[in-house]
């Protein structure tokens, strides 16, 4: 019974995993982090299989420790103290703007972690206020106002130079 168990598991985290990690980065802003968020992910949701596995959407499942996990990590003490700064260089998709792609994962790495979360919910996984609160682990009202402050921020951060030096 275990070997299957483990064997659905194996299945569903090799299907899932480039998905992950995608999310991982855009929460976290480098790769390296991302994978960490993503091992941690996995991990926890090992433990829990039996019960995630029973559920109607297992990838909402993932998706809430996934987040609450990087919001966890965000709030912790070791993270204050302990700042890694390197930095791998990302390769663009063929046929993209890679200016402006640049420059919004600037402008989404300057958003505070929470914001940043409910942005990556609710524009990247495209999911509606209640779930994103659900995987959050809030109230919808803050979801929406952590989105509007979000996007405000965004929107600042993407402003052309001279708009903002007329201000």
């Amino acid at each position: 019974m275990s070997g299957r168990r483990d064997a659905e598991y194996v299945e569903y985290v090799e299907s899932r995993l480039t998905w992950l990690r995608r999310v991982a980065y855009l929460l976290c802003q480098d790769w390296h982090s991302a994978d960490d968020l993503v091992q941690v992910t996995v991990t926890r949701l090992f433990t829990h299989w039996p019960r995630a596995r029973r559920m109607d959407n297992v990838d909402g499942y993932v998706r809430t420790i996934l987040f609450r996990t990087f919001l966890g990590e965000r709030r912790s003490l070791w993270r204050k103290r302990v700042l890694l700064a390197g930095f791998v260089p990302d390769n663009a998709a063929p046929g993209s703007d890679r200016d402006a792609v640049l420059d919004v994962r600037e402008a989404l790495a300057a958003v505070p972690p929470r914001q940043r979360a409910t942005l990556v919910l609710r524009f990247y996984c495209d999911l509606d206020v209640e779930q994103a609160a659900a995987a959050l682990g809030c109230s919808p009202g803050t979801v929406k106002s952590q989105t509007a402050k979000g996007l405000a921020a965004m929107r600042r951060a993407l402003e052309p130079s001279a708009a903002r030096k007329e201000i």
